[in-house]
């Protein structure tokens, strides 16, 4: 599959700041993912584990810096 057009977006910023473990968020979002969908993820951080989790499932990534330090991850099923 060829990279989606439509990406869900999750900005797990807020959720860190609180001291809140994302990861369930994320992985409800893939869950309800449509076939034709991908998920961008905000965080302060390049998050290499989530990066590493995904791709062993079969998610193709890229990733962006932001301003202010925040990077972006693009995932969706499926090869480049």
């Amino acid at each position: 599959m060829t990279r989606p057009a439509r990406f869900k977006e999750l900005d797990v910023r807020a959720l860190l700041a609180r001291g809140e473990e994302p990861y369930p968020r994320i992985r409800e979002v893939i869950a309800a993912l449509a076939s034709r969908e991908g998920l961008a993820i905000t965080a302060p951080f390049l998050p290499s584990p989530l990066i590493e989790k995904l791709g062993s499932e079969g998610f193709s990534s890229r990733v962006e810096r932001r301003a202010g330090g925040a990077w972006t991850a693009f995932f969706w099923r499926g090869q480049q």
